[in-house]
């Protein structure tokens, strides 16, 4: 490569990587990792677990965003010096080592800039991804398993953790369904343009006659809800009702007003406690109930939301968003972005990531017209 073409090619970079460090404002980054490393060092940090792992892995993940930005940073720097100095000694080994670090330089870069452009409201949460077999009988359930490892390998490959939380078999083959979660940072966000109907195309191996099949398989994915421990509610959202408590409860627990009822007047939510003698006992056992049935209805909605990100996934011809051809061509190609492959093999083992990005840059263009 002559040396102009290498000056346009690192320029270009540079202007790329300014502008993800600009998004990702590094400063910002380094105050909120600092926090977080406070917060990961109390030394009472894991007496709430919940909390301990959302701090844990929110300083793990912001940590590896700076240090893949400051890595790449580094490295685009070195390539200039190494540029510079193989051009001045005419060294054609060392240049041929340049193109190659080039090479690979653009294609990280590319690949953090696709980053940049998750910025959706649940994008940064991890995955859930559930697989269900569609049309095509038996073929179809071993093109879900198919699909299925095919995911979790891709975890893999990125030393994501996964836990798979229901599998549901298929009589001979494969899997009628099947849930898991890919516990990374941004895995929502990534995983969503994954969603929708795939089909395969090959010679069926459970056909005696070795015809040829089409099977579907459809890809749901949707955010892991983000809970709080506690539910904050104002005191003017509760009515509090006192009462003499009756029934069974020993001597004394009817001759006071102890007994406590609690309206939560926006929902209409009522709670009651009468199980202790002093009323405070009462009103605080009162209020962890309703904290509790509050959340459950939080929840609730969070669910309606997600519900509405969910969509409608067919698996059938109607939203076809990948197909997967083993005959009588090998290849595989996205339908939405027309990347293609000719290697079906590597993509079952988990190599999309080429599909994934295409995907979220043809996301975030057809959001924006």
């Amino acid at each position: 490569m002559a040396g102009p073409d290498f000056d346009a090619e690192l320029k270009a970079l540079d202007s790329t990587l300014r502008s993800i460090e600009t998004v990702l404002d590094l400063d910002r980054l380094r105050k909120e990792i600092a926090e977080l490393s406070e917060q990961a060092a109390a030394p009472n940090l894991w007496d709430d677990q919940a909390n301990a792992q959302r701090i844990t892995s929110r300083l793990s993940g912001r940590q590896a965003d700076l240090d893949r930005v400051t890595s790449l940073r580094s490295r685009l720097d070195d390539l200039g010096v190494l540029v510079e100095l193989a051009e001045a000694e005419n060294d054609a080994a060392t240049l041929a080592e340049a193109e190659r670090e080039l090479t690979d330089v653009r294609r990280s870069i590319e690949a953090l800039e696709v980053r940049t452009l998750l910025s959706g409201d649940y994008d940064a949460r991890e995955a859930l991804v559930t697989i269900r077999a569609g049309a095509g009988g038996v073929d179809a359930a071993d093109f879900a398993d198919m699909l299925m490892r095919m995911y979790l390998r891709w975890a893999e490959r990125h030393k994501y953790s996964s836990e798979v939380y229901d599998t549901s078999y298929a009589e001979e083959a494969g899997i009628k369904s099947a849930t898991f979660a890919v516990k990374a940072p941004y895995a929502y966000g990534t995983l969503s343009v994954e969603q929708g109907t795939h089909r395969l195309v090959r010679i069926s191996p459970f056909d005696n006659q070795g015809r040829r099949q089409t099977s579907f398989a459809g890809v749901e994915v949707v955010p892991v809800v983000e809970q709080s421990d506690d539910v904050d509610i104002p005191e003017d959202e509760l009515r509090i009702d006192v009462y003499r408590s009756s029934g069974p409860g020993g001597q004394g627990v009817n001759t006071t007003d102890s007994a406590v009822r609690i309206t939560h007047l926006p929902t209409g939510v009522v709670v009651a406690c009468q199980n202790e003698r002093s009323q405070l006992q009462n009103r605080a056992t009162a209020m962890g109930i309703l904290k509790a049935k509050l959340l459950v209805l939080r929840q609730a909605e969070e669910q309606a939301k997600i519900d509405d990100l969910r969509g409608n996934v067919t698996s059938s011809w109607g939203d076809q968003m990948r197909s997967y051809v083993l005959h009588p061509y090998q290849m595989v190609k996205d339908l939405r972005t027309e990347q293609e492959t000719g290697n079906p093999q590597a993509v079952f083992d988990g190599e999309i990531d080429d599909f994934i990005e295409a995907g979220i840059r043809w996301r975030r263009t057809h959001a924006s017209q």
